[in-house]
C-alpha cells in the first residue's frame, strides 16, 4: 500500500574513491542517520561508492594513452563494485533494518569495464533499480562504458513509484520523457554537477514530470585539490517546481522534506506530458528495452557433443 505522506533524504557527501567497502561503510552510517531523522527514502549522489574522478585525464591524448594513464584507471577500477556482490549486500542489509528506500551512485564492474550505475533498494532489503547511465558525458566515455534501455528502472514502494536519472542524462529529453511514461512520481537525479544552472533544471523536470526530484550532489573540499572540489548543490523540489530544500554549498549535509503524493494528480490536472498533454497523433517516441549483448550463443541442440561451458 502506498503512503501519501512521508519523508525523504537527499545525501551531500563524498567517501573514498579506492576503498569501495568504505565507501559502503560510509553509506550505511548516512543511511542510519537519515532514517533516525524520519526519512522513508534516500538518495546518494552519483558514484558515491567509487568515486567521480574530476580533473584526471589518466594519460589520455587523441591518438595515443600514457603507461601511468593506465596505472591511474586500474586503482581507480579497483575501487569499483560488482552486481550483486559484498558491497550489495551490505547495502541491501542497511535499507532492510532501517526500512527505507535507497538509491545510491555506484561505479560498477562488469569483465573489463566500467559502468557509472545508480541502484535501488527496497524496504525489505531487494534490489529494484539497476540503471547504468546511457550516455557518460564528454571525457568520461574514457573510462565508463554505456548502459542500455534494459535499466531504464521505474519501481512501486510503499513510497510511490522511483526511478534514477544520473547527472546530464537528466538533459536528454527522450529519457525524460520514458520516465514520465512510467509513472515516475519520486525522480531521483544523482549528480555531481555543481553549478547554480542545476536547481532551474530540477525545477523544470519537477514541473515537466509532475513529480517530486531528489538530486543529491557531492561534496568533496577540494583542500589538496581546489579544482577537483566538487561543492554540492542538492535540493528537493515539489511537482509545482516549488523548492522544498536546499540547495546547499560547501558543506556535507543531509538535507530532508516532507513529501504529499496526493499532490501529483493535483499538478497533473493541467499537464500531464505523456497523457492528456500529449499528442501522439504527432509526436511519438519508441524505447528499446531490450538487453543489448556484444555476443549473442546459439548452441546446437541435435548436437551429441557434450554442453559448452555456459557464456558470462
Amino acid at each position: 500500500m502506498t503512503t501519501s505522506h512521508f519523508k525523504v533524504a537527499v545525501i551531500q557527501d563524498s567517501a573514498p574513491s579506492g576503498d569501495a567497502l568504505a565507501a559502503v561503510h560510509r553509506a550505511r552510517d548516512l543511511i542510519a542517520q537519515s532514517a533516525a531523522m524520519g526519512a522513508k527514502v534516500v538518495v546518494f549522489p552519483e558514484a558515491f561508492v567509487g568515486g567521480y574522478p574530476k580533473g584526471a585525464d589518466f594519460g589520455t591524448r587523441v591518438g595515443s594513452r600514457s603507461a601511468e594513464g593506465r596505472q591511474a584507471f586500474a586503482a581507480y577500477a579497483s575501487g569499483a563494485i560488482q552486481v550483486p556482490g559484498t558491497e550489495t549486500e551490505l547495502l541491501s542489509q542497511a535499507a532492510r533494518v532501517h526500512r527505507v528506500q535507497v538509491v545510491i551512485g555506484v561505479i560498477e564492474r562488469k569483465g573489463g569495464t566500467l559502468y557509472c550505475a545508480a541502484l535501488g533498494f527496497d524496504h525489505e532489503g531487494c534490489l529494484r533499480g539497476r540503471h547504468r547511465k546511457v550516455m557518460p558525458t564528454a571525457a568520461e566515455r574514457l573510462i565508463w562504458g554505456f548502459g542500455d534501455g534494459s535499466t531504464l528502472d521505474v519501481w512501486d514502494s510503499p513510497q510511490g513509484r522511483i526511478g534514477a536519472v544520473i547527472c546530464w542524462e537528466n538533459y536528454m529529453p527522450l529519457l525524460r520523457t520514458a520516465m514520465y511514461a512510467q509513472g515516475i512520481q519520486l525522480y531521483c537525479a544523482p549528480t555531481v554537477d555543481d553549478r547554480e544552472t542545476w536547481l532551474p533544471t530540477m525545477r523544470h523536470i519537477a514541473i515537466e514530470g509532475r513529480c517530486f526530484v531528489l538530486s543529491a550532489s557531492q561534496f568533496t573540499d577540494g583542500v589538496s585539490a581546489p579544482k577537483q572540489q566538487i561543492r554540492g548543490g542538492s535540493c528537493i523540489v515539489s511537482p509545482l517546481g516549488e523548492v522544498l530544500a536546499g540547495p546547499v554549498f560547501g558543506e556535507r549535509t543531509i538535507l530532508t522534506a516532507e513529501v504529499d503524493l496526493s499532490r501529483l494528480i493535483e499538478a497533473k490536472f493541467d499537464l500531464d506530458t505523456t497523457g492528456h498533454y500529449a499528442r501522439p497523433d504527432i509526436f511519438q517516441l519508441s524505447v528499446n528495452t531490450s538487453r543489448r549483448k556484444p555476443v549473442n550463443w546459439q548452441w546446437d541442440v541435435s548436437s551429441d557433443a557434450s554442453d559448452p561451458p555456459s557464456p558470462q
